[in-house]
């Protein structure tokens, strides 16, 4: 009787369980990166269907919040404006809107990507992609929405200069603004993904996710400056990792307010360490949150 003689198969991709840490396998994503853009367009496309209004939203609610935030912390309440005690006090709309289209980015992101594992199990319990396409693309999608409100917010600063309405002028520090950008992408993914993993087994996590967002926004210098917090609480303040980077973008565009390179260091620290923390679990939850879930 002849033995089997076929030579062995060979495959071009092998799915185990047998993973590491902190594997990131940026290469298997970029193979599926029409996957990533395809569920880039699905995200975007599903945030703003059935309105009339479409991607306009994504100016509207800003322009909104801005004028809300002028009326209630900037005429009525009187909220400093100022991030320094040297600095000069920002003209009120476009130091909310600076802090507004941020700070929406970062919890619009945190908010979608909290919900990875839950609201995509019927899609990853059929079929088999690298599971961190989703909250890259999550991260994407949404910075269509960033990049509108950006363009948005550029244009009514460019208006506000020209017409001398603003003694205002852009620093050296605009170089720094992607990486503002790019810091605040990981730093809300980071956050949605360790949510996202523990709401696995935690649903009660999930219905934090919300009132825990407008908390942080609180202790966050977006409907203040800087200058209203006590010299003594600065240091314990500036833990906070969304801070630096509202901080870096104003006076990156302003030409005045704080900026420490401590402390924006710091932001970067704390954030890749969160990174880390949130791979490592994303790793180990993807293995068996279909028995969970």
């Amino acid at each position: 009787m002849k033995k089997n003689t076929l030579p062995p198969e060979t495959f071009s991709t092998v799915i185990t369980s047998d993973k590491k840490h902190f594997d990131l396998s940026l290469g298997e994503l970029f193979r599926y990166r029409d996957l990533v853009l395809l569920f880039v367009k699905r995200d975007f496309v599903s945030k703003y269907k059935q309105t009339v209004l479409g991607p306009l939203w994504a100016v509207i609610q800003p322009l909104l919040t801005t004028f809300v935030f002028t009326v209630i912390f900037g005429n009525l309440a009187g909220l400093t404006t100022s991030d320094s005690e040297k600095a000069a006090a920002v003209p009120s709309f476009l130091f909310y809107m600076a802090g507004t289209i941020l700070w929406s980015y970062f919890s619009s992101v945190v908010n979608a990507t909290s919900n990875t594992f839950i609201a995509n199990s019927h899609i990853m319990g059929k079929v088999y992609f690298p599971r961190l396409a989703v909250p890259v693309s999550t991260s994407l999608s949404n910075i269509i929405s960033f990049g509108i409100q950006l363009a948005m917010f550029i244009v009514i600063y460019l208006i506000c200069i020209l017409t001398g309405s603003a003694d205002i002028m852009p620093s050296f520090y605009l170089l720094l603004v992607p990486l503002v950008i790019l810091h605040l992408m990981l730093l809300s993914m980071s956050f949605g993904v360790i949510i996202s993993s523990l709401t696995t087994k935690y649903r009660d996590l999930a219905m934090l996710v919300g009132f825990g967002l407008q908390l942080w926004q609180y202790a966050t210098p977006v409907a203040y400056g800087l200058q209203l917090i006590p010299q003594k609480w600065l240091g314990l303040y500036m833990l906070n990792p969304v801070t630096p980077s509202i901080l870096t973008f104003r006076y990156a565009f302003f030409g005045t307010g704080y900026f420490s390179v401590g402390y924006y260091l710091l932001s970067w620290v704390i954030t890749l360490a969160l990174l880390a923390i949130s791979i490592m679990l994303f790793n180990r939850i993807e293995k068996n949150f279909m028995d969970t879930v």
